[in-house]
């Protein structure tokens, strides 16, 4: 069994597949992950963090 990853989402992708990758990580909704960097957005360095994840994350494969 090959261990979890945390990838870019190629399915569940708005802007860089960054919330929709943390969704299936954790296996939640990805909405609630992008309402939880809205709120971080508008109330800290969620927008930072979020760029940060996006450059460091690698994208998932396309199979």
């Amino acid at each position: 069994m090959e261990p979890k990853r945390l990838l870019r989402s190629n399915t569940n992708r708005v802007i860089g597949g960054v919330c929709g990758g943390i969704g299936e990580y954790f296996t939640i909704d990805p909405v609630l992950a992008r309402v939880i960097f809205v709120l971080t957005a508008i109330f800290g360095a969620g927008f930072i963090v979020y760029i940060i994840l996006w450059i460091m994350m690698p994208e998932a494969s396309r199979n």
